[in-house]
């Protein structure tokens, strides 16, 4: 189970495909599942503590034999939820996965997630009531709008990424890094940031961006940690996307990687997206990832000063994070966790500070020659349709 205000997802892995049969139910709201030809106990010793009181969806779960043949799993819900279920196939660890995931009736709102946490900081003019003086022709001309940086903390939830020898997953250690990455950029003057999760849950790629989208960043940087099959290879890697094919094999192998969290954390295939499955949009990509190679260089140049660089400049490749065709998007693969030093120093607190004062330092660098204009929105932001669930789906009693 991962719970996050986004979603909660419910997941049963089992050797084989699991047969199903979702029931929704009302006063109380809850949901029925029926597995067909599982073994009870199997499913009933697992339950307990499995729910956690913060959890916004989920108040309870409970399972019996609802006929011979057929164990019912009963999901007792604190409201009611926009349920999607579908299986997937064997990939890495996992077996066959049969995932519940429950999305509010009312999608979470990053937008009013950024203009609640400029009141909590008491930001000028956020206030109620907050007056401002008529300008004059005597005033100098306005200062520039703040600067918006989403901060992406790879991975998350059933998608743990990288692992390194010590244990260390790289799922924490991004997370760990872009939290102090945000409360660095909160600090600053004219400058804002939002995290793609704040949690251990799955976010999919193409939310990630449509988070993005959905607040007008003026920056978007995805948070990672490299890893390969020797432990050897070590040092810092700033990547932005490629319209042409990556420009090392690296580079692409890498992305290969990045690109198929999609498949270790498990997305709904059924729900399509309208970002990432388009064909760049030429002039304005065109324009978008020179920026992103701008800013790409001042952050490498500032990592290179904590760490040694594995790569002298900027790599390209088809990273599906890194696709909003109006905001300049890196990912920063902040040194390998497969190398037993740079393990010891991902899992450091003083050394995830010096990485995310570093990010910083090149943001800061990219926005003095580049501060934030108005800039067209190529499509308008539609909430992503969730569509209804894969199962099927139909009120009886319980």
């Amino acid at each position: 189970m991962w719970p996050s205000e986004d979603y909660t997802r419910v997941t049963l892995e089992s050797a084989v495909e699991l047969r199903y049969q979702l029931t929704s139910v009302k006063n109380p709201e809850r949901l029925a599942l029926d597995l067909e030809g599982v073994d009870l106990p199997s499913i009933a010793d697992q339950l307990a503590g499995k729910v956690l009181p913060h959890d916004p969806h989920i108040g309870g779960l409970r399972v019996g034999r609802f006929k011979p043949g057929t164990v019912r799993l009963v999901i007792e819900l604190k409201s009611e939820v926009r349920p999607q279920v579908f299986t997937l196939p064997p990939i890495g660890d996992y077996g066959h996965r049969l995932v519940i995931d429950l999305y509010a009736l009312v999608p979470a709102d990053p937008l009013l997630a950024l203009l609640r946490q400029k009141e909590a900081a008491g930001a000028p003019g956020s206030r109620p009531g907050a007056s401002r003086k008529a300008p004059s022709a005597g005033d100098k001309a306005p200062t520039p709008r703040p600067a918006t940086i989403v901060v992406d903390p790879g991975h998350g939830g059933e998608d743990p990424g990288a692992r390194g020898r010590r244990g260390t997953y790289e799922k924490h250690v991004t997370l760990a890094v872009a939290r102090r990455l945000k409360a660095l950029i909160d600090a600053e003057p004219g400058m804002q940031a939002l995290l793609t999760r704040d949690g251990d849950y799955f976010i999919p790629l193409a939310e990630r961006v449509e988070k993005a989208r959905r607040v007008k960043a003026d920056l978007f940087v995805s948070i990672h940690a490299d890893a390969y099959l020797l432990p050897h290879a070590r040092g810092s890697s700033v990547f932005a996307l490629s319209e042409r094919g990556a420009t090392s094999a690296a580079a692409g192998w890498l992305a290969k990687r990045e690109n198929d969290a999609d498949l270790i954390g498990g997305v709904n295939l059924a729900v399509k997206d309208r970002y990432l499955a388009q064909t760049l949009l030429d002039l304005s990509q065109t324009a978008t990832i020179n920026d992103s190679l701008k800013v790409g260089r001042a952050v490498l140049a500032e990592l290179g000063g904590i760490n040694t660089l594995h790569k002298p400049h900027v790599e390209q490749a088809g990273f599906a994070v890194l696709k909003a065709p109006d905001i300049p998007s890196i990912l920063v693969e902040t040194a390998f966790i497969s190398n037993p030093e740079e393990e010891r120093k991902l899992g450091n607190a003083k050394y995830q500070a010096e990485l995310a004062r570093a990010i910083l330092e090149g943001i800061k660098r990219y926005f003095a020659a580049n501060p934030p204009t108005p800039r067209p929105t190529i499509a308008a932001y539609e909430p992503a349709a969730l569509g209804p669930p894969a199962g099927r789906t139909q009120a009886a009693p319980l």
